[in-house]
């Protein structure tokens, strides 16, 4: 809006990614969701809303688990954005958010706009039919949609599976830098560290 940049210089371009070196676009081309209007705002919220319920939900205390799925979805992605003709995957990335949400709280019931109610695994098909309602592309969707089901697959599905394990596993450098360490049960801590510091006048009575 402000015109600083275009989004000629945000948008998703395999060629002058690796021909000429503008690795950026591996990152703007999810940052841009169109000029300001319905369709920003739609996205803005959704994004915000379902982003922090992941994040206070099942990845609670999992910070690093919940950096991996983004890197992850982020992967696939941009690998799928090499054969379909998408410029920017913001709207994708959104729903793939939407799509693992709904699929891990199956039970919640949904109410869009006062028209529909419905059961929250739903949600992402009602989004797309609203998205073709509004005479958007649904390739956007049935690619978040997509990686969404790839990782809810791998992480909650096969994992549980007979013979299935577990195929994604969080590198260990992004939990030592995003999870906090485990408070050691058996630490005793110095008598400054103790609450109230030093334990003054504890021991023996006065007079015994």
């Amino acid at each position: 809006q402000l015109e600083l940049i275009t989004p000629f210089q945000l948008y998703f371009n395999p060629e002058l990614i690796f021909k000429h070196f503008q690795i950026w676009r591996l990152i703007t081309n999810y940052l841009f969701f169109g000029p300001v209007g319905f369709n920003f705002l739609f996205n803005m919220i959704f994004l915000y809303r379902y982003c922090r319920m992941l994040e206070e939900g099942s990845f609670r205390g999992r910070t690093a688990d919940f950096v991996f799925m983004f890197l992850f979805g982020g992967f696939l992605m941009t690998l799928f954005g090499l054969f379909v003709n998408l410029v920017f995957l913001g709207q994708a990335f959104t729903i793939m958010l939407v799509y693992v949400w709904s699929r891990r709280n199956p039970y919640v019931r949904m109410n869009f706009f006062g028209l529909l109610i419905f059961q929250a695994p739903f949600l992402p098909w009602v989004l797309m039919g609203f998205s073709l309602l509004l005479g958007n592309s649904i390739i956007v969707d049935l690619l978040g949609i997509a990686v969404g089901h790839i990782y809810f697959f791998l992480e909650d599905v096969f994992p549980n599976q007979p013979g299935g394990g577990r195929l994604l596993r969080t590198p260990s450098v992004l939990k030592a830098i995003f999870d906090t360490p485990e408070d050691d049960p058996n630490y005793n801590p110095l008598p400054e560290e103790r609450p109230g510091g030093f334990a003054w006048g504890e021991g023996q009575r006065l007079g015994g």
